[in-house]
């Protein structure tokens, strides 16, 4: 076992491959993923939701990183291609794009997480990683995983689950674990209906956040014998796993360990967005005085890709015709023409035409709002022409017959709903 005193102890990072997850569409977005894959949804006004994992990467000093596509992959590439090619390959860096390309069966495309990595070892033998790092690509939050590759080193484990603690109530929505007493995974459990409570908290479960650290000869053998079971679903969380628990050291290792605080901060923050509902309410969030994910931490940087645009600009100051905005974010190339805009985010070149009215709104780059529009609590797609006039957010009848209403009331609008009210 390593120690501290040892040089290749602080070399760990150097010596692990991460695999980012980024096949899936994310269907409970609904229409927002119609055109993109969940990671390549838009978030937090400039950022994409990949970019939070491989930030992380990045910042934790792990930057060899596969990213595994599918799921229509053109807008996520086209970011990656945009955003993540300054990695210096002579330096042993890079983030390279893996799409499912039915490389072991002509009529084999990814068949699960797991199946995803295994039609992709040669790729990863070929790296001659000591571990590996298996991430998913739809998350936000900030973490070192360096840190938790230091603990799986520390504790001798096989396996390392990254772990993330909930109500007991909600965890049915989650592959969750049962630990003993030294965090060793005892059974786990895909949505269960009575979930296990962590050792001394009743009320609290341990949730599976999609983030494994595994030997690179334990995922090989494992990935292989998975691949040859008929009955499989070829998935980390339903397969891998559960069937390791009982023949390996699988360990837990809970998110506040290695999660980056900023000043300030008293809770560990990671959001499932995966919902419209929890998409905007992670939006809201960062419209909030101090909210708890710090994006202007220098410290630990979130990258991205963004086009080169003029500052935001704010114009008109007549009685009844005042460009504002208050408690909100707003993105670079946004004009706020005579309209008012609060507790809202605004992606970039956004414009807000005179007399609109914008309360709670999510908007995605490059919408124009019309004049005298007034808009409550939405999430509106990209390239959206808003009609002049337009009012959403007051009549739940007439808002569910025309877009998607959440049961919460949030108001999903996109182009092709555009076009039906013509």
């Amino acid at each position: 076992m390593l120690m501290r005193d040892d040089i290749r102890y602080w070399q760990l990072p150097k010596r692990a491959v991460a695999v980012i997850l980024a096949g899936g569409r994310g269907s409970r977005l609904k229409e927002l993923t119609d055109h993109r894959a969940k990671p390549a949804v838009p978030f937090a006004g400039k950022f994409r939701i990949i970019d939070f994992t491989l930030s992380n990467c990045v910042n934790s000093g792990i930057r060899r990183i596969y990213v595994m596509t599918q799921y229509k992959a053109h807008s996520l590439i086209r970011h990656l291609q945009r955003g993540w090619s300054y990695m210096r390959a002579e330096m042993n860096e890079f983030v390279d794009i893996v799409p499912a390309q039915q490389r072991v069966d002509e009529a084999m495309w990814y068949r699960g997480t797991a199946d995803a990595v295994w039609q992709n070892l040669d790729i990863l033998r070929s790296e001659g990683p000591d571990h590996i790092i298996v991430l998913a690509g739809d998350h936000v939050y900030k973490q070192n995983y360096a840190a938790m590759l230091h603990d799986h080193v520390e504790r001798g484990a096989d396996v390392t689950v990254g772990c993330v603690e909930v109500p007991r109530e909600e965890a049915t929505a989650f592959g969750v674990m049962h630990v003993d007493d030294q965090w060793r995974i005892t059974d786990f459990l895909e949505k269960p209906a009575d979930p296990p409570s962590i050792p001394g908290k009743p009320d609290v479960a341990l949730a599976s956040m999609g983030i494994y650290v595994f030997n690179a000869d334990l995922l090989y053998e494992q990935l292989t014998r998975d691949a040859a079971d008929p009955s499989s679903a070829h998935d980390f969380g339903r397969n891998i796993i559960p069937y390791l628990v009982d023949r390996a050291d699988v360990m837990a290792h809970t998110f506040e360990e290695s999660c980056v605080f900023s000043e300030g901060q008293s809770e560990a923050y990671w959001r499932d967005a995966g919902t419209i509902d929890a998409y905007w309410a992670a939006n809201m969030d960062l419209t909030t005085v101090t909210p708890q994910l710090d994006l202007y931490d220098t410290q630990w940087p979130i990258f991205t890709y963004q086009e080169q645009l003029p500052s935001a600009k704010f114009v008109f100051d007549d009685d009844n015709r005042r460009g504002v905005a208050i408690d909100s974010l707003i993105s670079g190339g946004c004009i706020i023409s005579g309209g008012s805009v609060h507790d809202s985010l605004l992606f970039s070149q956004v414009r807000v035409n005179s007399f609109s009215e914008l309360y709670g709104a999510v908007v995605l780059p490059q919408c124009d709002i019309g004049r005298n529009a007034r808009l409550r609590n939405v999430v509106i797609d990209k390239r959206c022409r808003i009609p002049e006039g337009l009012v959403v957010g007051e009549d739940p009848e007439d808002d569910a017959r025309r877009f998607n209403r959440t049961a919460k009331g949030v108001v999903l609008i996109t182009r092709d709903m555009l076009a039906r009210l013509v």
